[in-house]
Order: structure tokens, then sequence, then C-alpha cells
């Protein structure tokens, strides 16, 4: 294990408040960008129009010039709305500068928003955003320079994900779901992956590597959900060996909250680091991030950037 690799204390990321005091501005001075095809568009446009934001609705293609713009014209809040492909565009582009990132979320999970004290309610979210909420530093993930909020991963859930979307259209979630898993499984494969972490190389034979931005839960009920007051980091995990059934029901266990406890099986391994390089010894490969699937050149390069974001959230409870 290279669980003693990152000594990083226990500090709700949250709380990790940036030294600029909470932002109290009037609304020319936030910029707010709806993403026209989220599932919940028309309800977004409502709440932030109670609230009085001034308000671009685009297309997701049109969304990344949108942003730029507005923070080359120095806009001292962004907001957007919409799941977490939005999100990680927004946050690519106004990471690590002065932008401060307000959420409306607008996704089907909005794991991002829940991990960071950001209502879910759209109304709430949008009091938050303008001048309710208070700036905290929010950690981000890399992988080859792309942005990832929540997860990454590599292998056989990529497999899933990809065939379940290609059926999802014509016969619906639940069933593009049995099928994607039946031809997964009768197709899996392992592969060789070789991690390098301070220096010290590990080789697996495995058929899924998932990477969360900070420490996530290995035990029931929230496998795989992240940790409250957790660790900061990259945690990574592995599912090695060779044995079809066996590693593909481990695999979504550890990905989709299964029915098991996988901490002490023989055939998982996790570490907690900064960095990592993975090499699986093929020019490119297919990689999940946050439920889009992007192939990408290896190595993959992976690394964390803490209080990357100035993300705007809720202030916690007893506070006034």
């Amino acid at each position: 294990m290279y669980g003693t690799l990152l000594n990083a204390s226990r500090i709700p990321l949250t709380a990790s408040r940036l030294p600029h005091p909470p932002s109290r501005f009037p609304h020319p001075a936030l910029k707010a960008f709806l993403n026209s095809e989220c599932g919940n568009a028309e309800a977004a446009r409502d709440a932030l129009g109670k609230v009085g934001f001034d308000l671009d609705v685009v297309r997701a293609t049109d969304l990344e010039p949108r942003l730029k713009k507005a923070i080359d014209s120095g806009t001292k809040r962004i907001l957007v709305a919409g799941g977490d492909g939005t999100i990680a565009t927004a946050a690519s582009l106004v990471a690590k500068t002065d932008t401060e990132l307000a959420i409306l979320p607008g996704g089907t999970l909005n794991h991002f928003a829940k991990d960071h004290n950001i209502p879910t309610d759209l109304g709430k979210a949008a009091l938050v955003a303008g001048g309710e909420g208070i700036v905290t530093g929010a950690d981000i993930g890399y992988v080859n320079d792309c942005v990832f909020l929540n997860t990454s991963s590599i292998g056989a859930y990529v497999t899933f994900v990809r065939d379940r979307e290609q059926l999802e259209k014509r016969v619906g979630y639940t069933i593009a779901s049995v099928a994607a898993f039946v031809k997964t499984l009768s197709g899996l494969r392992s592969f060789t992956v070789t991690f390098e972490v301070e220096g010290e190389k590990k080789t697996y034979r495995s058929s899924l590597v998932f990477i969360g931005v900070g420490e996530r839960e290995l035990r029931m009920p929230a496998l795989g959900s992240r940790v409250k007051n957790g660790r900061r980091g990259l945690h990574v995990m592995i599912v090695r060996g060779r044995k079809r059934a066996r590693l593909f029901s481990i695999a979504l266990s550890a990905i989709a909250k299964g029915t098991k406890e996988v901490e002490r099986l023989p055939e998982f391994d996790d570490f907690l680091v900064e960095s990592c390089r993975i090499d699986l010894n093929r020019n490119t490969a297919l990689t999940g991030l946050d439920g889009e699937l992007k192939r990408m050149r290896t190595p993959l390069d992976y690394r964390v950037e803490r209080d990357a974001l100035r993300l705007v959230t809720a202030p916690p409870e007893g506070d006034e």
C-alpha cells in the first residue's frame, strides 16, 4: 500500500477558506451562463431570473469562448448552470485565477455540488451564488492537463459507459445498462498498468483503475463516494487479477456503490497520492472523466491542484 505516501490532515475541503473575505457585490459584477442543453434549463432560468442575474443562455459548444470573454473582461464572479461537464469547462478556465466560480447544479447526480456544500435546490443555489455564499478553496484533478472534478477511470467501467450510451437512446437507460453489462463482461480484458509514484514503480494486471479527487469511501453504504472531512489528494483504486466475472463485479461495486466491502479483498488495492503516472503500454487510452469519455495519449499524468478554485459555497451550518 501507498497509504503512507500522503500524510494530509483530515480537514474539510470546504473549510479550507481562502484568505479573502466573502464577496458581497452588486449583480453587474456577476455573469451567469446557462447550458441550454442541461435537463433543467427552464427551471434554472426561472431561478436565476428571480434573483436578477445578467444571464446568457448558450449551447455547450459555445460555452468555452463565452466564458473566456467574460474572464478576460475582468468579471469578478462567474456562475454556470449545468451538469458536471459544464462545471468542469468553467473550472478549467477559472482555475488559479482571481475569478470566483458559482454553480447552479443542473446534472443528474451533481456530485461536485453535494461534496462542496452547494445546494441542489435551484432557488437556494441562486441565492448562495448571488451574495449569501462564502468563497472557499476547492481542489480539482488533472490528467494530461484535462480537468476532472470528481473521478476518472480506465478499463472495464469506461467500456460499460460507452456501450450503455450507444444503446440508451434506442432502448432506455435500464435495458441499455443490462445489455452493456453483458457485452462488457463477455469482452472483458485485463491490461498491464504501471504506476509511478514519487519515483517508485508498481505494476499490476488490472481490469479497472479508478481515481477520485479526495479520499473515497471503501465501505457500504457510501462505497465510492467522497469521505466527509476526508484526506485531500488523489485516491487511486485498482482492481487486479484475471477472473472475468469476479473482477467485473468488484469493478462495478467500486464505482457504482455495490453490495460488498472491497477494502480487504485481495483483488483490490488503493492509495492516496498528490500525483502519479499511469503507463498502459499503448499509445492511447479511452479515459473516463466525470462520466464523459475521452481518448488520451499515454502515459497518463495525474495530479491534484489544491485550492485551485475560488468556489462560492453555502456557509457551514451555524454561520450567519
